[in-house]
């Protein structure tokens, strides 16, 4: 019984420490600066900036890791797109109207507009490809 003991300890010591050092690793992932190709929505110019185009517009906050894993992904994106495709970004946390109105419950959201209307949405890290697939799909 004894030795169940240590061993259960000793488990549960291991995946605590292994959870700290996640926790501190993305913590401090770096935050990486918008494409210039990047639109910068706020609740004044979001209903302009998604009309007439089709925009895939990320909801972030500085404090979310996986939002900071995304920025550079997003870069790469908005850099190959051409055309009348977009990529945008929404600051939850200084227009958190915007977040309400389109029900963003997570983050990173990412919510596809065509002509200003929802298409698609997209919650967590999603790859480069997958995005580019998805910005490419005939809605």
């Amino acid at each position: 019984m004894h030795n169940t003991l240590i061993i259960i300890g000793s488990i549960i010591g291991v995946f605590v420490t292994l959870y700290v050092l996640a926790r501190f690793k993305m913590k401090n992932i770096p935050t990486v600066s918008d494409s210039d190709k990047i639109l910068t929505l706020t609740d004044k110019n979001f209903q302009h900036q998604t009309k007439n185009k089709l925009v895939l517009v990320d909801f972030w906050a500085s404090w979310c890791a996986p939002c900071r894993i995304m920025a550079p992904v997003l870069n790469d994106v908005a850099d190959e797109l051409t055309g009348n495709s977009h990529v945008g970004k929404v600051n939850i946390e200084q227009y958190q109207s915007l977040a309400q109105k389109f029900q963003v419950r997570n983050i990173p959201t990412m919510i596809l507009f065509k002509n200003g209307s929802e298409v698609d949405r997209f919650v967590g890290v999603k790859s480069k490809d997958f995005l580019l697939q998805k910005l490419s799909k005939d809605y």
